[in-house]
């Protein structure tokens, strides 16, 4: 039986510095088998593919800017950034898309970000990882700007409302969801809308070294998230969905290596 899939583990950060081979052996003990490893930043390009290529069955990889970093376009031109992302022969384009909840970038060159990956993707027939907070109306503007051969894409760590969800959907997205969906308090709307996810559009994740599931029972030091609580995030959309756990586990491991491959 296939194991389970995290489609976003931000290994490059701090907190993974030391022990990330421990990290890996405990989440591959709770069935955590294959991971996808984000990219924040350029920065991010070399140390990425010093992982995988540790063990390369075991990763799938993005290559991109996230919209916190967007300023670091200003200092290069369309064909060196394709050259730059190609460079680690990435299976999805991202983690791009855009974040107005603190503007760390400018929102201008958060779109040209966005749109030069959105080229990108679609140059090299990779597949799209997108993040998107406080800009749902831009966000969505923008990929129906560029919808003709507009490739497969996941939103990833949804968050959203019913009729976000409803707009994604209509465009053929994937959905990711994290344990943001354990925090009762604040995900009134997010626990309803999870509900009319397509199980064929469904993938799950950390979003480690982020997102710590609220209602873990024993926390870890400093709330660090890890891929081994994607079990329990996975029983928590289970029990909102109606899904078997097993019938969860397979479903999105199938549509993360379909859509990573």
């Amino acid at each position: 039986m296939a194991g389970f899939i995290d489609i976003a583990c931000n290994f490059t950060h701090e907190s993974f510095k030391h022990n990330l081979e421990e990290v890996i052996k405990n989440a591959e003990q709770e069935d955590v088998e294959k991971f996808v490893l984000l990219c924040a930043s350029l920065t991010d390009l070399d140390p990425i593919k010093l992982i995988q290529n540790k063990a390369p069955e075991k990763y799938f990889i993005s290559a991109g800017i996230h919209p916190h970093h967007a300023t670091e376009i200003v200092e290069i031109n369309y064909d060196n950034l394709l050259k730059k992302l190609k460079s680690i022969n990435p299976h999805a384009i991202g983690e791009t898309g855009l974040d107005y909840f603190r503007n760390i970038s400018p929102p201008d060159i958060q779109k040209k970000s966005f749109r030069m990956h959105i080229e990108i993707a679609k140059e090299l027939g990779l597949p799209l990882y997108l993040h998107q907070r406080d800009a749902h109306s831009d966000f969505i503007r923008i990929i129906k700007e560029r919808r003709i051969n507009f490739p497969k894409f996941v939103v990833h760590c949804f968050t959203g409302t019913q009729k976000e969800l409803d707009d994604y959907l209509e465009l053929d997205a994937y959905i990711g969801l994290t344990g943001w969906i354990c925090d009762a308090k604040r995900n009134i709307d997010l626990r309803q809308s999870i509900k009319n996810i397509p199980i064929e559009k469904m993938m799950i994740e950390t979003d480690s070294p982020y997102l710590i599931p609220k209602n873990l029972i024993n926390k870890p030091k400093k709330n660090i998230n890890e891929p081994k609580y994607l079990p329990h995030i996975a029983n928590e959309i289970c029990e909102f969905t109606g899904y078997e756990l097993e019938e969860l586990k397979l479903a999105t491991s199938n549509n993360a290596i379909n859509f990573f491959s």
